[in-house]
C-alpha cells in the first residue's frame, strides 16, 4: 500500500501533463471496483456518500465526512481527492481548521466551494471567497503543503451561470494558490475553452455530469487536464435501483432484472482484489 506521501507525489504528476479521469466512488466496495479498472486517481462525491446515509448532499457532518475520506483512502492504492464542499465553515479561519483536518484523513488533494448553501446568496462576496482559498491554501502548506488544492467556483450549479464572473474568480483563486481550478456546471466548448485559459497555467477539472458528445480525447484537446463524474455514478446506480423496485412494487413484474451483474462475478473480483492487498 501507498504512503499518504507517495500518493500525494502521484497525484502531483498527474496534473502536470495529459488529461485523466477521476471517477467517484460513493463507498469501499465501488472505490475498489474503479480502482480495479485501472483508473489512476479517485475522488469522492459528497452527493453520493449523502444518499448511502439517506440524507441530502450537503448535509453530512463533518466528523463523518471526515471519517469517510479516512475509510476510502485507506482502502485504496491510488491518489483520493476529497469533496470538502464548503469546507464547514463560513469564515476563513473555520475552513483553515477543517482543511488540517481533512488533510490528516490521507487524501491526496480536496476541494473547496466558493457556495454558500444560500439559495438567496449561492456564492460567498468575492474579497471573502478569495479570502477563504488564502486560508485553505495556508493551512495545506502548514500541514506540508504536498495535497493537491482544488478551488471551485459554483455560479454554474448555484443558479448564477455568469460566466464572466466564474473567470474572474478563477483566475483570483489560482494567483491565491489554488493547484487546481473547477467551474462545475459549464458545459459548451466555448465556456471550457474560456475557464482553460483563465486557470493557465494551472490545470482545469471539468465535470462530467450527463450524457454527451464530448469525449476525454474532446476534452483533452480543449485544455482539461482532470474530468471527474461527481454524483454521476451514484445517480446510475441509484436509477437502476429505483427503476427496479418501481417495476417490482407497481406492476409486480421482475423484467427489469434482466442483463444483472452475478453474484459470481463480482466474488470474482473482490476475491482477487483482496489477494493484493
Amino acid at each position: 500500500m501507498a504512503t499518504p506521501a507517495e500518493k500525494r507525489a502521484t497525484f502531483r504528476k498527474l496534473h502536470a501533463q495529459g488529461c485523466f479521469v477521476i471517477p467517484n466512488p460513493w463507498d469501499v466496495g465501488s472505490a475498489r471496483y474503479l480502482q480495479g479498472l485501472g483508473f489512476k486517481a479517485l475522488a469522492t462525491t459528497s452527493a453520493g456518500f449523502a444518499f448511502t446515509q439517506g440524507i441530502p448532499d450537503g448535509s453530512v457532518p463533518r466528523g463523518m465526512m471526515l471519517a469517510h475520506f479516512r475509510e476510502i483512502a485507506a482502502a485504496t492504492d491510488v491518489p483520493l481527492n476529497g469533496d470538502f464542499e464548503g469546507g464547514y465553515a463560513d469564515a476563513p479561519e473555520g475552513v483553515a481548521e477543517s482543511v488540517k483536518l481533512c488533510v490528516e484523513t490521507g487524501i491526496a488533494g480536496l476541494s473547496i466551494e466558493d457556495s454558500t448553501s444560500d439559495p438567496a446568496n449561492p456564492l460567498y462576496d468575492f474579497e471573502l471567497a478569495l479570502a477563504r482559498v488564502r486560508a485553505a491554501r495556508a493551512a495545506i502548506d502548514q500541514m506540508g503543503g504536498d495535497v493537491v488544492f482544488t478551488a471551485r467556483s459554483e455560479g454554474f450549479v448555484r443558479g448564477r451561470p455568469d460566466l464572466e464572473e466564474t473567470v474572474r474568480r478563477l483566475k483570483a483563486f489560482a494567483a491565491a494558490g489554488a493547484d487546481c481550478l473547477y467551474a462545475p456546471g459549464i458545459k459548451t466548448r466555448e465556456q471550457i475553452t474560456a475557464v482553460v485559459k483563465a486557470a493557465a497555467p494551472k490545470p482545469v477539472n471539468f465535470l462530467m455530469a450527463t450524457a454527451t458528445d464530448l469525449t476525454v480525447k474532446d476534452l483533452a484537446e480543449l485544455g482539461v487536464r482532470r474530468i471527474s463524474l461527481g454524483g454521476t455514478l451514484a445517480r446510475v446506480a441509484w436509477t437502476a435501483v429505483i427503476g427496479a423496485a418501481r417495476d417490482i412494487a407497481t406492476a409486480g413484474k421482475f423484467d427489469s432484472l434482466a442483463g444483472t451483474m452475478a453474484n459470481p462475478e463480482l466474488n470474482a473480483f473482490f476475491r482477487e482484489d483482496m489477494k493484493k492487498r
